[in-house]
């Protein structure tokens, strides 16, 4: 696990965007293809604008959820809105090479069933992505990966639907296929995170994120998360 501590939350996001772009270019040099899994939260919302001014093989990179909430189309609590808003908008990635979760469906658990055969689809059987960005909340969680829920004990497949938590039930990538990634990006900021990002070096597996391998991440946090700032 290699640590970077930047200044600041905004820093932290365009140091991520940059290490996403080398990523995607020495993918698509070496397998034609970067298959990017993204995770929600301001700074990779402020990541992923800065991701669209970066140097990226953009019809070759395709780019999966992590987790989203169970919700209506737009709703502010879906990730996909931000997503949309804040990389689709701004960068010529195709449309279609945006995959999102069908939160929307009748049926979540056929839902995630699809949405498992879309990532095999794109990064193979058992899938592996390229790169999955995750972030760590205050609580230990990771992707939608949260304590006591059932979802964590989850290995025979790659997308789950988790029990209600802050009020909405979610869809999530899994403990397989995370530990599969080729590469794993953490943000990390603020204070609230001091306690968590140190359980997480420590690679504390009583916390839900720290049940993800370590030796393929790169772990970025700032002065506030490190404990080093106000």
């Amino acid at each position: 696990m290699r640590l970077e501590v930047l200044e600041d939350a905004d820093s932290v996001a365009r140091q991520g965007a940059a290490h996403i772009a080398s990523e995607a270019r020495a993918a698509v040099r070496v397998r034609g293809r970067f298959v990017l899994a993204v995770s929600g939260g301001q700074t990779p919302w402020v990541m992923l604008r800065a991701l669209a001014d970066e140097d990226v093989p953009w019809p070759s990179v395709h780019v999966l959820q992590i987790d989203e909430r169970i919700a209506p189309a737009g709703d502010p609590d879906r990730n996909l809105t931000h997503l949309a808003e804040s990389l689709l908008s701004r960068a010529p990635l195709p449309p279609a090479q945006l995959h999102a979760m069908a939160v929307e469906a009748a049926d979540p658990g056929d839902a995630a069933l699809r949405y498992a055969r879309t990532l095999e689809k794109l990064a193979g059987s058992p899938p592996v992505l390229d790169l999955a960005h995750l972030g760590l909340g205050a609580d230990g969680h990771t992707a939608s990966l949260v304590p006591n829920d059932p979802v964590l004990d989850v290995n025979d497949r790659s997308v789950a639907v988790t029990g209600v938590y802050r009020g909405r039930r979610r869809m999530t990538l899994t403990f397989p296929v995370l530990n599969r990634a080729r590469n794993v990006l953490w943000l990390v900021t603020g204070k609230k995170k001091v306690g968590m990002l140190k359980r997480l070096l420590a690679h504390d597996a009583t916390i839900p994120a720290g049940r993800v391998r370590p030796d393929s991440a790169f772990v970025l946090v700032d002065r506030a998360a490190a404990g080093e700032g106000p």
